[in-house]
Formats: C-alpha cells, structure tokens, sequence
C-alpha cells in the first residue's frame, strides 16, 4: 500500500538532497527517520527538558528554512 504525502518544498529538497542514487525517496525517507523517535524517550526526560528539546528542534528547522531560502535567492 502507499500513500501520498504533501511536502514543504524546503522538505523535498532536504530529503532529494540526502537520497542516495540507489533508493526511491520512500527509502531514504525511512533511513533518513530510522532509529528511535523522540516519543519513545518521553519517560525518559521532564517537562522542562521536553520543552527545551522542542524549541532547540523547531530553531534548527527555521534555520533550515532559512539557510535553504538564502541559497535559493542567490540563484534569482
């Protein structure tokens, strides 16, 4: 079964840019996400440090963004 997914186009060009020539983008997708998601740790640490963890992850995505953005308008 397989589904289709909408992607920022930020998104689609992390993912494009770390695919390997050798696997589909639902491969890399999965190696690129493999391992242990944050929500199995959530025993693990407090509220407090879940907190920290979520801003220090939505800072990295925004610069992400915007590292990707700056790139794309060098190229207007």
């Amino acid at each position: 079964m397989s589904h289709q997914i909408r992607l920022e186009d930020d998104v689609y060009e992390r993912i494009k840019a770390n695919k390997r020539d050798d696997e589909s983008f639902s491969d890399a997708v999965d190696r690129l996400i493999g391992g242990r998601s944050l929500r199995d740790l959530r025993t693990v640490f407090d509220e407090d440090q879940v907190s920290e963890m979520r801003d220090a992850i939505a800072a990295a995505d925004q610069a992400d963004r915007d590292e990707v953005r700056e790139v794309a308008e060098r190229f207007e």
